[in-house]
């Protein structure tokens, strides 16, 4: 099994660029925490999150505003990640040796950073043979001439370098602090 995973305060970035496209999974995102909840009286071992508010989103507890409603939404999806990315990290850590050799995980800054030696990595993993059109391919996809932040889903070759910070021109000092609380532990496993 594969896991590949991003810096959460790039994936916020990327996907408040891409709000309006997002908005109907975000809520699906969240309707599935909603389904995994316990119901019924009980205990509850963790506190209920916090979810991600750009500043001044609500106000006395009130309903977000409708000009901010896709943000609040955003927010809250991304916690949601963050916690099944941490679920299945833990998962992996525990597991047993014989579960853990057909286990691998991918950042996606380490494949951005060294894309031939990490396509070498995963396909080793795979038992399959590295052929040289497909590391050609994965460095026309990763180091291409063009950049676009304006466009973060679209797929294209282009200088993927530039889109692993990216992040830190855009999102407020608040924003960050929001996105590593609420994925701190996640972040911490994957040496965010």
């Amino acid at each position: 099994m594969l896991r590949a995973l991003r810096d959460p305060r790039a994936v916020h970035n990327s996907r408040l660029k891409a709000r309006q496209a997002l908005l109907r999974e975000s809520i699906q995102v969240l309707r599935s925490r909603h389904r995994a909840e316990p119901r019924g009286p009980g205990p509850r071992h963790q506190q209920p999150q916090q979810l991600l508010l750009p500043p001044g989103l609500l106000g006395g507890g009130r309903a977000p505003q409708p000009q901010h409603r896709a943000e609040f939404f955003l927010g809250g999806a991304l916690e949601v990640i963050c916690q099944a990315w941490l679920r299945d990290l833990l998962l992996a850590r525990r597991a047993p040796a014989w579960l853990r050799r057909r286990y691998t995980q991918l950042r996606y800054e380490d494949l951005v950073r060294e894309p031939r030696a990490q396509l070498r990595r995963l396909l080793r993993f795979a038992g399959l043979p590295v052929p040289p059109a497909l590391e050609t391919f994965v460095l026309n996809m990763t180091r291409g001439a063009a950049y676009s932040s304006d466009r973060p889903f679209l797929i294209s070759a282009r200088d993927a370098r530039e889109a692993i910070h990216a992040w830190r021109e855009r999102l407020s000092r608040q924003q960050v602090r929001q996105v590593e609380d609420a994925c701190g532990e996640a972040m911490s496993l994957l040496a965010y």
